[in-house]
């Protein structure tokens, strides 16, 4: 999820735009069937068609998604071979035309349906795999890697817009729980180490589950460096009480770095259930399960 829900920018895109853009661009693939898949439907920031049996098309659906397309591009065959669950390293990149603004990727199709609309049969066991990805993550060398860009800064620096998102969900919701475990995760000591690399948005629209099994990361499009607790976000966005617990005692979290990431999974609920009603439920309902767990989880 990009960090600008509030951006009603996007241009359309459909199945007709992606078949001219690979035939005109990538011929050898033209003969291939172009079909919409789940990720199509949960996107903010990109939608992804299928592309033959073997291959993805990835299609910005606004600047945002476009201006870090080339981070993608550039660092994740860098960074994905050493990950112990499948990503989607670029193979292509696409220029604009046939009407269409944007740089665009040709990745591989990686199986399975996003977590949000197929869970895990197993919570502890995603747990487990979740904490060996990000430890993982984490532990790539850094070296001339760029910054996150939104996230993994100081988490005061998202104070404003988590705020904004809160006084739109005033009257839908109680918000004064959630606010209360924003100040908390913001009186939490700043991140004092060496940053490390993040994918910046870990939800359940950006993990894929084949046979009930955690098997795909993707949409790395905030991918950089930054603080570690940004990536632990996912406790909360995508895991129960135990399985969170698992999760935490698998990476050693300590308790400063625990509630920062806290902040951070509460920020994105805020922000997602606050902006992405309207135009996708998907995430929407994730944001409301993220601030529900975060609050039950404070009190």
């Amino acid at each position: 999820m990009g960090s600008e829900l509030r951006s009603t920018d996007s241009v359309r895109i459909d199945v007709p735009l992606a078949r001219r853009l690979i035939a005109a661009q990538f011929p050898q693939w033209a003969g291939l069937p172009v079909e919409p898949t789940g990720a199509a439907v949960a996107g903010t920031d990109n939608v992804i068609y299928r592309l033959g049996p073997d291959l993805a098309v990835r299609l910005p659906r606004r600047p945002f998604g476009a201006d870090h397309l080339e981070r993608e591009y550039r660092w994740l065959p860098v960074v994905g071979p050493q990950l112990p669950l499948a990503v989607p390293v670029p193979i292509e990149r696409g220029a604009p035309g046939e009407g269409y603004p944007w740089p665009w990727l040709v990745c591989p199709w990686l199986p399975g349906e996003i977590a949000a609309l197929a869970p895990v049969a197993d919570p502890e066991r995603a747990a487990l795999a979740l904490a060996r990805f990000v430890a993982a993550l984490h532990a790539v060398d850094p070296a001339g890697g760029p910054p996150s860009a939104f996230v993994g800064g100081p988490l005061a620096g998202r104070d404003q817009v988590t705020q904004d998102a809160a006084a739109t969900l005033r009257d839908q919701i109680d918000t004064t729980p959630a606010l209360a475990a924003w100040q908390e995760a913001l009186a939490a000591p700043p991140w004092a180490g060496q940053p490390v690399w993040l994918h910046g948005d870990l939800h359940p629209a950006n993990l894929l589950v084949s046979n009930g099994e955690l098997s795909a990361v993707i949409d790395f499009g905030l991918l950089g460096l930054g603080d570690p607790a940004c990536d632990l976000m996912v406790a909360w966005t995508c895991l129960p009480a135990t399985a969170r617990r698992i999760f935490r005692q698998a990476l050693a979290v300590d308790d400063p770095t625990w509630s920062r990431a806290r902040g951070w999974a509460l920020s994105l609920g805020l922000r997602a259930a606050a902006w992405a009603t309207a135009d996708n439920p998907v995430l929407a309902t994730i944001g409301r399960n993220t601030i529900a767990a975060v609050v039950a989880d404070a009190q």
